[in-house]
C-alpha cells in the first residue's frame, strides 16, 4: 500500500495538537491578534463581518440569523452542508465543530428524528458550542445537537453509527490525515457519505511558511495536496472519492486584506499568486453499502 506523507511542519504530532489547542483556545476566548483556520486575524476587514464571508460561501441569511450568538467565528473555507445532500432522520458527525457553526446549521435539516454530533479537541471551543445549545433549542424547537471533546484522529463515536461525516477546514490541522480518513471510514454506516470543505495545496508552499505558527493555525501550512486526500480516503476503504478545488475563498480573503494571505503573497515567486498555491476544495466519498446477503 502506498504511503503519503502529510504536508505539515516538522513537529511531533503532540506538538502540533498543542499548538492548535493553544491557537483555537485563544480564538474561543476572543483573545486579540490571532486568526483561526481560514479565519482572519484581529483587526482585518473580514473579522468585522464574518457573516459576509459565510454568505460568500453559500450560507443563507436565514441560516446565519438563526445561529446562537458567537457560533460563527469566521473559520470556514466552504459549506459542507451544501454538498452533503442531508435528509431528515440522519445522524451527522461534524469533525472539528468549533463553536458549533455547521452543527447548528445542519440540525434543522435532519430534524427531530436526526442527530448532529460535533467533535472538537479544544475544550474552550466545546464549552463555547455547548453554551449555544440553549439558544439553538429555543430558536429551532429542536434538541438534536450535542458536542463531544475528542481528537479527529480518535473519534469518540462507535463503529458504523453515522450517516454523514462533514467537516469545514479542519483536516488540514491534523498531523495524521491518513488516520483521520481511517476514522471517517470506521464510523460511517455502510452506504454512509462524506462531505468536507477544506484547503488543498496546488503547489508546494514557500519553506518560510511551513514552520510559521500563524500559518499552521490558519490552515495553510498544514494543507495537503488533493491527490494525497484521494489516496488516503481510498486506502481507508472509501469509494467514489472526489476532491474538487474551486470557489473564490482565497480571493475573498485577499480582498479582505487578510494578513496571513498577504504574508503568503510576500513569500511567493514573482508572478505566482496565492490562489495558484492553495484553494478551497469540496471532498466527497462514501462507504460502500453491504452486498445483498452479506453478514
Amino acid at each position: 500500500m502506498t504511503q503519503h506523507s502529510d504536508t505539515t511542519p516538522a513537529n511531533p504530532a503532540r506538538d502540533i495538537h498543542a499548538l492548535v489547542r493553544e491557537g483555537y483556545g485563544a480564538i474561543a476566548r476572543a483573545e486579540p491578534g490571532l486568526g483561526g483556520c481560514c479565519g482572519p486575524a484581529s483587526g482585518s476587514a473580514v473579522q468585522t463581518d464574518v457573516d459576509a464571508l459565510a454568505r460568500k460561501l453559500g450560507y443563507s441569511k436565514e441560516e446565519l440569523a438563526a445561529l446562537p450568538e458567537g457560533a460563527n467565528l469566521g473559520l470556514s473555507c466552504g459549506n459542507p452542508a451544501a454538498i452533503a445532500t442531508l435528509r431528515p432522520g440522519q445522524v451527522v458527525l461534524d469533525l472539528g465543530s468549533g463553536a458549533g457553526f455547521d452543527a447548528f446549521v445542519i440540525g434543522p435539516r435532519v430534524g427531530p428524528t436526526g442527530r448532529v454530533i460535533g467533535v472538537d479537541m479544544t475544550a474552550e471551543m466545546v464549552g463555547k458550542a455547548r453554551r449555544g445549545l440553549g439558544a439553538y433549542r429555543e430558536r429551532s424547537g429542536l434538541d438534536n445537537v450535542e458536542f463531544r471533546l475528542g481528537e479527529i484522529e480518535h473519534l469518540p463515536v462507535p463503529d458504523g453509527s453515522v450517516d454523514v461525516v462533514v467537516s469545514n477546514c479542519v483536516l488540514n490541522l491534523s498531523p495524521d490525515k491518513a488516520q483521520v480518513w481511517r476514522e471517517i471510514a470506521r464510523v460511517l454506516k455502510p452506504g454512509g457519505r462524506v462531505a468536507i470543505s477544506d484547503l488543498v495545496l496546488l503547489r508546494p508552499l514557500p519553506p518560510a511558511l511551513l514552520e510559521c505558527f500563524e500559518a499552521l493555525v490558519g490552515c495553510i501550512a498544514g494543507a495537503a495536496q488533493a491527490e494525497h486526500h484521494r489516496a488516503w480516503a481510498s486506502e481507508a476503504g472509501l469509494v467514489d472519492v472526489t476532491v474538487t478545488p474551486g470557489g473564490d475563498y482565497v480571493s475573498a480573503m485577499l480582498t479582505a486584506d487578510d494578513p496571513l494571505y498577504a504574508l503568503l503573497a510576500v513569500h511567493l515567486e514573482p508572478g505566482v499568486k496565492p490562489g495558484d498555491c492553495v484553494a478551497s476544495a469540496a471532498m466527497t466519498a462514501r462507504r460502500a453499502p453491504l452486498r445483498a446477503g452479506c453478514c
